[in-house]
């Protein structure tokens, strides 16, 4: 007979940073143990519930005691069970009594083949287990492997030492409506959980659940407990956006989970500020209401804060006047602090801040944040004159970028790094793109995020990151594994992403060494363009990856190690349409065996002293076809290469296939003619060198 589970382990308040992971493991935990032990239906359903003060799962189709198992022991080899005259040995004997099964003889035995020798088996049925003992080790075993951020010593009333996340004050276990005797921290299991800490009254706090599958309704309804991480989710998300009516409520999903782990019964209740701090930068407010307050700012349809901001509270209560104050007089000290930090940060200008940027380390090996700033200012100028921007805009710009880290609201708030330098360079009157610079030379800082909206600014991010990754490579830290701590991926990423997205005509290897350049006189600089570039090209492939294009096409454009990608996307576009061409297989494969050709023949077409064909020395119809195929096609390719129609290149290209397949099919190549095998590698040579402009097609038939 099966039926539903539930195990509920009641405790003080958990980390409600770690909540979610807590209940998750608890319930894999639990259900993992379970399924090993064959205590579950192939299509029992686990459900996992987990609030501040619990974690709890429920099954479904859960056995009551294991199915009796057939087991097939292996006893001895024949070699050691059996003396020279057939009889069990002592060693057989001693085995059998070890097993279990001491009465057993020669004749209970099955003998066969194991391998090269012969052994002795012996096939008995094994009972199945009540769910008792294999729910008690799978118990255990779940709450040894949670993910405890820091475990806490506790002393139980008994006296006893107790070491979990959080002290446990009780323990339900309940198959179907039968209480499982359970044990765990000191707790006996029964049927008898609390309801909500606030909401129940002292007297009626105790909850007795009747049955497993009434868990979650009988919490709901008798102790005002949202059991259920997403049900208490989604109905904080849907009270947000109903209170907040025609605003637009800021909802990160982090601060989401991290409310939704602090109350049982969540209400949204409306508070409001003063409208004197909206002068303060809206990014500063909000962050404090979020970071210190866990509030949820409102922004109006053009996303401009609003004075009133949303919380969530564990406590209903008809008259919520004093949850409402209580929050807006905590709030304001907070914005007050903003406010403060603001006015007296405007008081100094960021260029003023400048020499303090000689007191930052940067790192030990490269010097401080001042001496970082010259490297990146003349390489951002350098750059700048590559795109068609202004070299002493983005100059002046980088040379600013960092003067916000030594201001007041960017030590209280680290992540408002960048947003700051763009508000404050505005109220020193740097031109607007150098006060974009400020924040945009950061991005993109994550998947997704905007590039750069400016040329200056866009100049300063890829001299920041390229400073980085040269920089930080260069003292043998790059990334190993999983480990990143300079993120220099991301800064990979970045780079990559405004080269192809914006289209900039710049050489990757011309960036990589002008980087380089700016460590002149850095003790024990060593110059890593060569492994960054390969860094790089690695990370291209997983960007191609993401916009669609299969392995070999990324590989037919990527293996040619291309140093500009402000064509690539275009280049991988034409090869997957070349693909799905007929002739496509056939020329990438005629394209593989060519470079094989040419590749065994190098010194042979280098001591010829000339890659040019000679018409007079083409005798087979198959090669002078060919040759005539490659004159006709030629100018057609080079136009449409020059006009950055790959896509017709290579379709061009296809023309070649008969031709190409003639050739192969009736010319012997390696003549014994010194000057003939010559004369017909130079027209693979050429053919080749066509095949290959756009892309290496042979990369199609791998």
């Amino acid at each position: 007979m099966t039926q539903t589970l539930l195990i509920e382990l009641l405790t003080e308040e958990l980390p409600p940073k770690a909540l979610a992971k807590l209940g998750a493991a608890f319930a894999a935990g639990i259900v993992n143990g379970l399924k090993v032990r064959d205590f579950l239906d192939a299509d029992s359903v686990a459900t996992s519930f987990a609030s501040p003060r619990r974690l709890a799962v429920s099954i479904t189709k859960v056995r009551a005691t294991s199915p009796d198992k057939s087991i097939r022991e292996k006893v001895l080899p024949v070699s050691v069970a059996l003396d020279a005259a057939g009889n069990g040995t002592p060693p057989l004997a001693k085995k059998l009594a070890a097993l279990g099964f001491p009465n057993l003889t020669v004749a209970d035995l099955e003998r066969a083949q194991d391998g090269k020798a012969e052994s002795f088996f012996y096939t008995y049925t094994a009972a199945g287990s009540a769910l008792q003992s294999g729910l008690q080790a799978a118990l255990e075993e779940s709450v040894a492997k949670l993910p405890i951020p820091k475990v806490m010593s506790y002393q139980r009333p008994d006296g006893a030492t107790v070491q979990f996340v959080r002290p446990a004050h009780s323990l339900v276990a309940l198959h179907g409506a039968t209480v499982l005797p359970l044990t765990l921290l000191g707790l006996t299991a029964s049927n008898v959980t609390e309801g909500h800490r606030f909401l129940t009254a002292p007297g009626q706090r105790e909850v007795a659940i009747a049955d497993a599958d009434s868990y979650a309704e009988t919490l709901k309804a008798k102790g005002k407990v949202l059991a259920s991480v997403e049900q208490r989710k989604e109905q904080i998300r849907a009270e947000l956006l109903a209170k907040a009516g025609a605003d637009q409520v800021l909802m990160p999903e982090a601060l989401l989970d991290e409310v939704t782990a602090l109350v049982e019964w969540p209400v949204v209740y409306e508070c409001r500020f003063e409208e004197e701090f909206l002068a303060v930068p809206q990014e500063c407010l909000i962050l404090t209401m979020q970071t210190n307050q866990k509030y949820f700012a409102l922004t109006d349809a053009d996303g401009k804060l609003r004075s009133r901001f949303l919380i969530v509270s564990n406590i209903e209560t008809p008259t919520p006047e004093a949850i409402i104050g209580g929050n807006e007089r905590v709030v304001r000290p907070r914005l007050s602090d903003a406010k403060f930090f603001f006015e007296q940060d405007k008081k100094k200008t960021l260029e003023s801040r400048l020499p303090l940027l000689k007191n930052v380390v940067y790192h030990n090996k490269l010097g401080t944040q001042a001496e970082r700033s010259e490297r990146v200012s003349a390489l951002a100028g350098f750059v700048a004159t590559q795109i068609g921007g202004d070299s002493a805009l983005a100059t002046r710009a980088a040379k600013l970028s960092k003067a916000d880290l030594l201001t007041d609201m960017v030590g209280e708030f680290p992540e408002l790094q960048g947003i700051m330098g763009t508000y404050y360079a505005r109220n020193d009157g740097e031109p607007e793109d150098v006060a974009l610079a400020a924040s945009e030379h950061y991005q993109p800082r994550f998947a997704g995020d905007a590039l750069p909206s400016t040329v200056t600014g866009t100049a300063v991010a890829l001299a920041d990151k390229l400073e980085t990754l040269v920089g930080i490579w260069s003292i043998g830290l790059q990334p190993t594994g999983d480990k990143d701590p300079f993120a220099l991926r991301r800064h990979a990423l970045g780079v990559l992403r405004m080269l192809i997205e914006k289209r900039l005509m710049l050489s990757i290897h011309g960036l990589l060494d002008s980087a380089a350049q700016q460590f002149t006189g850095i003790a024990g600089f060593k110059d890593p363009v060569a492994e960054v570039t390969a860094f790089m090209l690695d990370r291209l492939r997983g960007i191609l990856r993401e916009r669609g294009f299969s392995p070999n096409e990324i590989e037919a454009v990527v293996a040619q190690n291309p140093d500009r990608l402000d064509d690539i996307v275009q280049r991988l576009e034409a090869v997957k349409a070349f693909a799905a061409l007929p002739e496509a297989a056939s020329l990438a494969a005629a394209n593989k065996r060519i470079t094989n050709i040419l590749k065994k023949n190098e010194e042979a077409l280098a001591a010829a002293g000339t890659s040019a064909v000679d018409p007079a020395l083409l005798q087979d119809e198959a090669e002078k076809n060919l040759a005539a195929a490659v004159t006709r096609v030629q100018p057609d390719i080079d136009a449409a290469f020059i006009r950055g129609d790959f896509s017709d290149a290579l379709k061009t290209l296809a023309q070649l296939r008969d031709a190409v397949d003639a050739f192969f099919n009736d010319v012997m190549v390696m003549a014994e003619d010194v000057a003939l095998r010559n004369n017909r590698l130079a027209l693979l040579s050429s053919l080749h060198g066509m095949m290959n402009r756009v892309a290496d097609i042979s990369k199609l038939a791998a």
